[in-house]
């Protein structure tokens, strides 16, 4: 630990655990290691309600987040003690690292998921620095959730430090009901044995034809999924469900090497554990997973001193380029040798994993250019838009095409910027964006910007061709699905900046003149609303029936009425001829007749 300010190490005992749940986990067998819905169970969701509520993940194949039973059931159990409660209070505010050696390392993982949940939630002060160390874990969650952990931003606050020998990381690869619970148990209580006969659950030593059969199981299905780069389907596959997430760290005896997206993290747990092995190497199951401690003290000396001599041959030899020779030492440092037969594939993964981590950024940059050359179309619209603010607002102008070359054009920049933001989302549905695209400032604003000004277009043009006479009314079954999109992008921007953005809000600052764009993008959606129930409501004879009418109407009133009176509605919604104004003097005399209509009854 550290004073105030100071950084402060929480660690997970792996032994502690696996006493607490040895004997009904070995009894229950591969059920310990399925996978549970975060959303569905109530514990886990209130410990990481980010998580817990994150959409299914179309990349994902539609999957929600789950994570490990057995780590879940521990990391539960510790997180309900008044202990575990009063250690997150006084590590509040500073830089912490937690770190665990095998089942520990996921009730870390879990613990370290659970703090970020809670401080990103705390507006009271800025997130601290979170860093999260494994030695030796099984496998956490599925593919939803490394992926939900990118778009949090939280995927460089994990790194999981993997031995070459060690099954345990890799075990969860396999189908479920294959995985040997009583080996990871008996791995953890290897360290105790003193404290066996507790728990009812034998702790010998592996035996030689039992290992050489789980190390065959483990390349097996490790490699099927390295081949296939994702699990397709890993139901009707008899798959695991299974996947990494953040940084890994290969060791092994020569060094260490370190890959940061989890298709390269598979692809060279595959490719280190099938090399070890293939040069007939002898190591025991427990020896490889207690090995850690070893390593990380040798690490240091392996890497400046040993392989100092042999990467000078290794540089010399390689005359293609610095690149290449920086692929060469990362495979010797993770332990697979030139001669290895597997080390053709790991140097085209090694390669392509780089392209495929710069190919994100790429594209984003590139959109930035294609952004820019859109952007003389959203100024057309903007033109077309002050065109009319002072007769009926462009609204109206465009339902009704007035001035039918203006709306021509304009109808053209609208189909083009909504092609573009189409082409947008399609990309960050087939991952080729950043994952944290949607929280970037730049692409939030942009997308807001683009809706606000053009979503009033779609809405007339529904209207306009009497959409919501045939399909409904324009926010429920009219509106694109990349206006929901922005919505929520634009939801979370405030959540996360711990800001309101509703579309009803009034700025912290009170507007001295109207906004340029009104912030409400549905505000037009509405006012059609109110003429549908205002001329309902004149032909309406039944007193009940009108009193609920004109309700309803009232609160979209008072909900205008709040907008203009905060300036957050453009001056086009006050054009003498806009919908909203006469709709406004239909409403008043509306009124007038429902008055008289009171009055006539006395």
């Amino acid at each position: 630990g550290g004073g105030d300010g100071g950084t402060v190490y929480v660690a997970f005992s792996g032994l502690q655990a696996a006493l607490s749940v040895a004997r009904p986990a070995v009894a229950s067998g591969a059920d310990v290691f399925a996978p549970v819905g975060l959303g569905g169970d109530a514990a886990g969701a209130r410990a990481f309600p980010q998580l817990a509520a994150a959409e299914p993940d179309a990349a994902a194949a539609g999957e929600r987040v789950a994570v490990q039973a057995l780590a879940l059931r521990c990391f539960l159990k510790l997180c309900g003690s008044p202990e575990f409660q009063m250690l997150l209070n006084q590590i509040r505010g500073k830089a912490v690292v937690f770190t665990g050696h095998s089942l520990g390392g996921a009730i870390a993982a879990l613990a370290a998921l659970h703090y970020l949940c809670i401080s990103s939630l705390s507006s009271s002060c800025s997130p601290s620095p979170v860093l999260c160390v494994t030695f030796g874990s099984p496998l956490l969650g599925n593919e939803a959730l490394s992926r939900a952990i990118l778009r949090e931003r939280w995927g460089g606050n994990f790194c999981n430090v993997v031995s070459q020998h060690d099954v345990v990381p890799r075990l969860l690869f396999c189908p479920l009901d294959a995985v040997p619970v009583h080996v990871i148990i008996g791995m953890q209580l290897q360290q105790w044995p003193g404290h066996t006969h507790h728990t009812g659950v034998m702790t010998t030593r592996v035996v030689d034809a039992e290992q050489e059969g789980l190390r065959q199981l483990i390349q097996a299905h490790v490699r099927t999924v390295a081949m296939e780069q994702k699990l397709v389907d890993p139901e009707s596959r008899g798959g695991s469900p299974y996947r990494p997430f953040g940084a890994y760290v290969l060791c092994s005896p020569e060094g260490a090497a370190c890959v940061d997206n989890s298709t390269a993290a598979v692809q060279m747990l595959y490719a280190t554990f099938a090399a070890c092995y293939t040069r007939g190497d002898t190591t025991s199951l427990e020896a490889a997973h207690s090995c850690y401690g070893d390593l990380v003290l040798k690490m240091p000396q392996n890497l400046l001193l040993k392989r100092h001599l042999h990467a000078m041959d290794v540089l010399a030899s390689m005359s293609n380029s610095n690149y290449d020779a920086g692929i060469s030492l990362a495979m010797e440092a993770s332990g697979i040798g030139s001669e290895a037969t597997e080390a053709t594939t790991a140097r085209y993964w090694l390669k392509a994993s780089k392209r495929a981590g710069r190919s994100p950024s790429l594209n984003c940059a590139g959109l930035s250019t294609r952004l820019g050359r859109i952007t003389p179309c959203r100024a057309q619209i903007e033109w077309y838009k002050a065109s009319f603010d002072a007769d009926m607002g462009y609204y109206d102008a465009f339902k009704q095409q007035r001035s039918p070359k203006k709306f021509g054009k304009a109808n053209i920049y609208r189909l083009k910027l909504g092609q573009f933001w189409d082409g947008v989302l399609t990309m960050l549905d087939n991952s080729q964006l950043p994952h944290d695209f949607h929280r970037r400032a730049k692409w939030v604003n942009a997308a807001r910007f683009y809706q606000l000004l053009v979503e009033p277009l779609d809405i007339a043009d529904y209207h306009r061709n009497n959409l919501h006479k045939t399909r409904g009314g324009y926010i429920t079954h009219g509106r694109d699905r990349r206006y929901e999109l922005f919505d929520k992008w634009w939801k979370e921007k405030g959540a996360f900046s711990g800001t309101s953005t509703g579309d009803t809000s009034v700025t912290a600052t009170a507007r001295s003149k109207y906004a340029g764009l009104t912030q409400d993008p549905c505000f037009w959606a509405r006012v059609e609303e109110a003429w549908d129930q205002t001329e309902s409501a004149q032909a309406e004879h039944d007193v009940a029936m009108l009193a609920m009418k004109l309700g309803r109407l009232r609160e979209f009133e008072r909900y205008a009425r709040e907008l203009v009176e905060s300036k957050e509605v453009s001056i086009d919604v006050l054009a003498p001829q806009s919908s909203y104004t006469r709709w406004v003097e239909e409403w008043k005399k509306l009124l007038l007749r429902d008055e008289a209509r009171t009055a006539s009854l006395f």
